[in-house]
């Protein structure tokens, strides 16, 4: 029995979280599942988007389901990385049938330092305008290239790519790069290499296949993130995960879009990815590939699927084929 902690949150996150936790009932494992609130519409009503007692109930769970937030996702998530110490952003870039994906072969991962950078939003301002300071240390670098490193071993990739800006920033981006040859010692056996941030986003477009598994920095990791989810379809079908030394926090990249909110038609295919993505990280692995094959029937058949997809299907009725194909 695992106990998980689930926060539908604002907006369509409410209606693909209730899809996905239909879907995940078909599966051979047993959830203990604790709600919780955080996101607008609970700060509307309390005044905080993150209570106390949120953080509290995932710090004694195994695993974190999140739907999204809104205008308040900063203080939401941002908040919540820094309280449980998820200094790992995982987000796989990889096509599936069925989807506007550019390339049709595509599978590799971004490993984003989660913690620091110029996210640590350290602002202020002058006489001139404004001054953001970029803040590497060798804890967090050291600790997100070795994670780099132990999930390539572990998933059985075979290079890690160091994704940087060293010959403009030498002190910050230089100690990166050089942490990282560092760490590359302990694991001889993978390959790796290392590329200019700028050069990397041309070679997405293309050379994407060229890549593995890539570790950055916080802000190159958020930027790239997104080109990733450009050429697998878009952010609708994209998953992650936040993980630290004790919790991991799985979430679709998607935001709240209260524009589509209450209208039954969110795709629910990257919220049930992330729940594919909290299986592997459970050790659940035959659970998880059952799950992401029935997602890629369903997306194959392109009968039972949202409009995005080309179909006119609702959220709800895509999960159900899905778990009707779990329970075939």
């Amino acid at each position: 029995m695992y106990k998980i902690a689930v926060i539908p949150g604002d907006g369509i996150g409410k209606e693909v979280m209730e899809a996905t936790l239909h879907v995940l009932e078909a599966l051979d494992v047993d959830f203990e599942y604790k709600f919780a609130d955080a996101g607008d519409e609970y700060a509307e009503k309390t005044g905080v988007a993150l209570p106390q007692e949120t953080i509290d109930i995932v710090k004694d769970t195994q695993a974190c389901l999140f739907g999204a937030a809104g205008e308040s996702a900063a203080d939401v998530i941002v908040k919540m990385r820094q309280e449980l110490d998820l200094y790992v952003n995982l987000r796989p870039v990889k096509s599936y049938p069925g989807t506007n994906s550019l390339f049709d072969n595509l599978d590799f991962v971004i490993v984003r330092e989660n913690t620091e950078g110029l996210y640590i939003g350290l602002e202020e301002y002058t006489e001139e305008g404004a001054i953001a300071k970029r803040v590497i240390t060798r804890k967090a670098s050291e600790r997100i290239c070795r994670f780099a490193f132990e999930y390539a071993k572990k998933t059985g990739r075979s290079k890690v790519t160091a994704v940087h800006k060293a010959n403009v920033l030498k002190k910050t981006d230089g100690l990166f790069k050089e942490i990282f040859y560092k760490v590359a010692e302990d694991y001889p056996e993978t390959g790796l290499d290392d590329r200019y941030v700028d050069a990397t986003a041309m070679f997405f477009v293309t050379r994407p296949d060229m890549f593995d598994v890539i570790v950055t920095t916080n802000l190159f990791g958020d930027i790239l993130s997104d080109e990733g989810a450009g050429l697998v379809g878009g952010l609708g079908l994209i998953p992650s995960a936040n993980i630290g030394e004790k919790q991991g926090l799985f979430e679709p990249v998607h935001g709240s879009a209260p524009g589509h909110a209450g209208k039954g038609t969110a795709n629910p295919s990257a919220m049930i990815l992330s729940a594919v993505m909290m299986l592997d990280y459970l050790e659940e692995n035959e659970q998880a590939r059952r799950l992401e094959n029935a997602l890629v029937e369903v997306l194959n058949d392109g009968k039972v699927v949202t409009r995005d997809l080309g179909g006119q299907s609702s959220t709800m009725e895509m999960a159900r084929e899905v778990r009707r194909k779990l329970e075939e």
